[in-house]
């Protein structure tokens, strides 16, 4: 005879997700779903429910596997609203760079910022994401450019994890931008970080995986695979910014290096896309930065769509290009914008999502086995999630089998 669950959760709808799924939510009406030492034990319809010491009646709400951010910069210092305000009155990115604005202003920011003052400025980002059923979080680094910089970042992005109903992932993104001290100097800041902070920081226990921003503005092709080779000696997954202004062929080099994914992606080729496909590398799309940059390119979405490239979705928030603390907004806005369905915007932050992180054998569906991390919504069909602009409808969260309400304070 099994054991008895933990917990019943009755009276629900499950979108549970699945590969399997015809419809695309793997839609179970009128169904249940049980929880033991904080996996999900079994899910069918309600009149099959099995014993559980516990009952939890949803009164009819939807249950979906909890979401999954997997692209943010939330562990910041300062603001750059002044910025944005000054490029609306006219000033250009360039003027606003000479005058010490730009990713530097967020640098020095941080740089100066202890791990109390991060965290203090993070925690209620954090809690605004998770107050829409957000139970795992990647969160990057890469506003240190410097080694102590870059340790305060991760070690503020596992202290979250601490504080707040949330898993971390944590990616190490050294190579996000030239610091002013290696003016002129780029393949000596990347030797820097392929021997001395990439090591270090993995010495410590702060990395789960590595990232790049491989643009013109950014790091060359040539410069982005010397840290991926770095990476793969300590044996950390390797992802990408990749395509958003220009076509660097990111995309096909973090593909030739099994990457878990390539973001933004605005640029990517039909090169690219091939690359991906054959790899399994998920492409992120990040419509936050396409809106507030006001972009005019847009991600190939029907190629990637027929080249099988899983699709993800993510908030990018950072103070520079994505204040968005929403993922159901960037749902919305790569439905609205980009014509994804609601299906794969759910679909992007949930199971592709997870698999962005390497984590999609432990969560991002409904399926036994899987970590009980859930989400509770007051909605009357998965595709209102993507729909109703600036609504919030999650009753409540479930992390590891423990149930939360939805709001939580910082």
């Amino acid at each position: 005879m099994s054991e008895v669950a933990d917990l019943l959760f009755t009276n629900v709808h499950l979108a549970t997700m699945m590969p399997t799924a015809v419809d695309g939510y793997g839609e179970i009406i009128d169904a249940a779903l049980t929880v033991k030492d904080g996996r999900i034990a079994w899910l069918g319809a309600r009149r099959d429910a099995p014993a559980a010491v516990a009952e939890h009646d949803c009164g009819g709400a939807w249950m979906t596997p909890g979401l999954v951010d997997c692209h943010t910069h939330v562990v910041h210092a300062g603001n750059r609203s002044k910025e944005w305000e000054a490029r609306l009155n006219g000033a250009s990115y360039e003027d606003i760079a000479r005058q010490g604005g730009g990713i530097m202003s967020t640098v020095r920011a941080t740089r100066q910022a202890d791990l109390g003052t991060l965290l203090a400025q993070s925690l209620p980002r954090v809690a605004r994401l998770l107050s829409e059923g957000v139970t795992t979080l990647e969160i990057k680094s890469g506003y240190g450019l410097a080694l102590d910089a870059e340790a305060r970042m991760l070690r503020a992005a596992r202290e979250v994890a601490e504080r707040l109903p949330v898993r971390v992932a944590t990616t190490f993104l050294g190579a996000h931008a030239l610091p002013p001290e290696f003016a002129g100097r780029a393949d000596d800041y990347v030797t820097d970080i392929c021997e001395r902070m990439l090591p270090q920081l993995a010495q410590e226990g702060l990395v789960d995986a590595v990232d790049a921003f491989c643009e013109r503005i950014g790091f060359t092709n040539a410069q982005t695979e010397r840290i991926f080779l770095a990476a793969r000696a300590l044996g950390l997954p390797v992802k990408l910014h990749a395509e958003q202004l220009s076509d660097q062929r990111g995309a096909e080099l973090v593909a030739r290096y099994g990457g878990l994914s390539a973001d933004h992606l605005e640029h990517l080729s039909q090169a690219g896309i091939e690359a991906m496909a054959r790899a399994g590398t998920v492409a992120v799309l990040l419509p936050g930065a396409y809106y507030f940059l006001r972009e005019t390119v847009q991600p190939p979405i029907g190629a990637l769509r027929e080249a099988k490239v899983p699709m993800a979705v993510a908030t990018d928030c950072n103070p520079g290009t994505s204040p968005m603390t929403s993922l159901l907004l960037a749902m919305n806005m790569a439905c609205t914008l980009w014509r994804l369905t609601p299906q794969e915007a759910l679909l992007g932050v949930t199971r592709h999502a997870a698999r962005a992180l390497g984590m999609h054998e432990d969560i991002g569906s409904l399926e036994g086995g899987k970590r009980a991390d859930l989400a509770l919504w007051d909605i009357a069909r998965p595709a209102d999630l993507a729909y109703a602009m600036g609504s919030n409808p999650c009753r409540s969260v479930v992390n590891g089998g423990i149930v939360r309400p939805a709001h939580i304070s910082a």
